[in-house]
């Protein structure tokens, strides 16, 4: 059989003018797509333009195998406080800042908090740019994320992307669990490490920590919340404190008869694998071979729930303990005391 090919598709192509308004231009698709690509793009500018006078190029010295380092930071005060990550300026024997308009300064390590990767320095400078934080708990997937810095050296390099994920957790380099990370796909490198990932307006969400190699556009920075939490103390104390319980534990599953026979929530403990003679756990009497279940009431089902509890507030009070003593469960009364004080 043989189509008329032209009868039928003049038809068609007739119809779909008609449904189309006479005075809309076939183009205006691509002239939107021009207007929000000019949005994003002075989104991004704007921003850039705004926060950008407060990124410093750091560059720190130390003894031995170290050698010469360098990272971001930005000043979070104008009489010279400036935030980066731990990694960057740990155990340095010297650290130097460059800011934006050239000058360049000595700094002075005012606090250091591995554990978070955060850290304080300060510069003899006054009435410095300096960015302010937004809510981390208002940051939303899918929204701008710029981040500044100076990968490879590079000083006031400029790359942008969106939020992909909020709330992953990673390992800093002490070990410890970060909580509160947030995942984007704004290009990261060596070099863009304690400087700021700002939003829209310019305000930090976060400060870039790490990426994922040979992953691309897999980058992570500590919520803003957090930064802002642990540079105020900081900048206070010089250090965070923490509370220890003087345990080594490993995490194992509880075995459901025991989970049923005492209507546990959480189907895992902490294995006591040994105690510190004469530590906080030692004198409360827990000992090795115990699972602890539970501190201050809230269950605890691995290590890091537990060093999610022992904040500085913990140091010196009695709290309270549950753990699985072979088929039995006992209540014990600990006083943790803080990390690092003996």
């Amino acid at each position: 059989m043989l189509f008329d090919f032209d009868s039928i598709w003049r038809p068609l192509l007739h119809q779909a003018d008609s449904l189309r308004p006479a005075d809309e231009p076939l183009l205006d698709r691509a002239s939107d797509d021009d207007v929000l690509l000019d949005a994003y793009s002075e989104a991004v500018s704007s921003a850039a333009k705004s926060a950008a006078p407060a990124v410093v190029n750091i560059r720190n010295k130390a003894r031995g195998h170290h050698g010469e380092g360098g990272g971001s930071g930005f000043s979070i005060a104008p009489d010279g406080f400036i935030l980066t990550n731990s990694h960057v300026v740990h155990e340095a024997d010297s650290i130097t800042v460059t800011l934006a308009d050239a000058r360049t300064f000595n700094a002075t390590l005012i606090g250091d908090d591995p554990d978070t990767d955060l850290a304080v320095v300060r510069i003899d400078a006054g009435h410095l740019p300096y960015l302010r934080f937004s809510d981390s708990k208002k940051i939303r997937v899918g929204q701008i994320a710029i981040a500044l810095g100076s990968p490879y050296g590079f000083q006031q390099t400029v790359t942008a992307g969106v939020v992909s994920a909020l709330g992953r957790s990673m390992r800093a380099q002490s070990g410890r669990l970060m909580d509160d990370i947030l995942q984007t796909d704004a290009a990261l490198n060596p070099g863009n490490s304690g400087g700021p990932l700002v939003d829209s307006s310019g305000m930090v969400m976060g400060v870039n920590t790490a990426v994922i190699l040979p992953a691309q556009g897999i980058c992570f920075a500590i919520a803003s919340n957090t930064a802002q939490l642990v540079a105020g103390w900081l900048m206070r104390d010089g250090k965070i404190r923490r509370a220890y319980l003087g345990l080594a534990g490993q995490n194992v599953a509880i075995h459901p008869r025991l989970i049923r026979h005492h209507k546990l929530t959480n189907a895992h403990g902490i294995l006591v694998a040994g105690v510190e003679p004469k530590g906080p756990a030692a004198v409360g009497g827990l000992i090795e071979g115990d699972i602890l279940v539970s501190f201050n009431q809230t269950p605890v089902s691995s290590i890091d729930d537990l060093h999610r509890l022992l904040l500085d507030r913990e140091i010196g009070k009695q709290s309270n303990v549950k753990a699985i003593r072979g088929v039995e469960m006992i209540d014990l009364v600990v006083i943790p005391r803080e990390l690092g004080s003996g």
